[in-house]
């Protein structure tokens, strides 16, 4: 009895190297030392305390607008007041990062540095979320409307920074 046929085997594309789109991939070269040196000096630096300090800025001038435009102080007291509940943990995330002795301590361990930056962005969450619970109790004739207006153009400014620093690395190249 003949022995059924099985399928011929079907060719590998001689182009394999190819992905789905039809380009081929770039071929994957590490980075010298001296490389990576000079990739280091062209990015832009920024400070997380200027971040910080810009935060600041927009939250004083959001609560001097707000007062102005309406001509009533509890309304510049919430602008401010939504911008210090961004503003303030952050200054205390930028603190414990980059300041504190614990973050010295794990400045050697990637691990280690990474559990720091979770168990400061907790504390950051935490302090924010309190901040907003206890603003009927700290701010009289307390505005919503104006302590979210603070609060929304004060987490914005990280977009900015994000947005000043891709054009500056764009700049340099």
């Amino acid at each position: 009895m003949p022995e059924p046929e099985t399928p011929a085997a079907v060719p590998k594309p001689a182009d394999d190297e190819r992905d789905t789109d039809g380009l081929q991939e770039p071929e994957f070269k590490p980075l010298t030392r001296e490389e990576a040196q000079q990739w280091r000096t062209r990015q832009p630096k920024m400070s997380v305390w200027r971040l910080v300090m810009m935060q600041w800025l927009v939250g004083l001038v959001a609560g001097l607008l707000g007062w102005l435009l309406t001509q009533r102080a509890p309304v510049g007291w919430s602008v401010l007041y939504g911008a210090a509940a961004v503003a303030v943990p952050s200054a205390l995330m930028a603190y414990g990062l980059t300041s504190s002795a614990v973050s010295r301590l794990m400045a050697g361990v990637a691990q280690a540095a990474f559990a720091g930056f979770l168990m400061w962005e907790g504390v950051k969450i935490l302090l924010a979320v309190a901040m907003l619970w206890l603003a009927p109790k700290i701010v009289p004739e307390l505005s919503w409307l104006g302590l979210l207006v603070g609060l929304v153009l004060t987490l914005k400014v990280y977009w900015f920074g994000f947005w000043i620093r891709t054009r500056r690395s764009n700049v340099n190249g």
